[in-house]
């Protein structure tokens, strides 16, 4: 079914309608799509790389605006199905757990999950659920998407089709490295000074 569902997407780059198909795919993958635009957007940059920054811009506000619906998907959840569900069984403190870790990282998080292969979806679900603050969520969410699809945008626009199996194969994991170190390097510079005792 997977595979299925990438040959669709990657046939839709080809056709006079791709950027209202990457819209659509950026718009419903972070909610319930499992495939990235990445995918309609490598083609689609290859075949004119002129339109690089516009293809990096549909993809970024489309992914957004699906995040915030995938935001008002996991706040709808939390009231009328989660919730009941977990007090049947004595766990509604579940849901507090995750506001609490949505108050202490959440943007940390909308961050990560942007720009790394981790599902976006899960983090704008989590995000309502969580009661994040939507203004936050909406801005870290602009920096993270932005983040990744201009700089795919960019690579393929400057090196072509040699960068493309690099960017399928690699730059997820180059990303996710990138990620870690920006994190350790934030956490150093809170914790360090504390283990010092200056």
């Amino acid at each position: 079914m997977l595979r299925a569902l990438y040959n669709w997407t990657m046939r839709q780059a080809e056709t006079p309608y791709a950027m209202y198909a990457l819209a659509i795919v950026a718009f419903i993958e972070s909610s319930i799509f499992p495939i990235p635009p990445d995918v309609l957007m490598i083609p689609m940059i290859i075949a004119r790389p002129h339109r690089a920054w516009a293809v990096a811009a549909v993809a970024t506000i489309s992914s957004v605006l699906g995040g915030v619906a995938g935001y008002a998907l996991g706040y709808t959840l939390e009231a009328e199905v989660a919730r009941p569900i977990l007090e049947i069984y004595g766990k509604a403190h579940m849901l507090d757990d995750v506001k609490t870790l949505f108050e202490r990282w959440g943007e940390l998080a909308v961050l990560g999950a942007g720009v790394t292969p981790f599902p976006y979806k899960v983090i704008t679900i989590g995000a309502g659920v969580g009661h994040m603050n939507l203004a936050s969520f909406m801005i870290f969410s602009v920096i993270a998407r932005g983040l990744r699809f201009f700089v795919i945008a960019a690579l393929l626009w400057k090196f072509g089709a040699p960068i493309r199996d690099f960017i399928e194969k690699r730059f997820g994991l180059v990303v996710t490295i990138f990620f870690v170190l920006t994190i350790l390097g934030l956490l150093a510079i809170k914790y360090v000074p504390e283990w010092l005792g200056t």
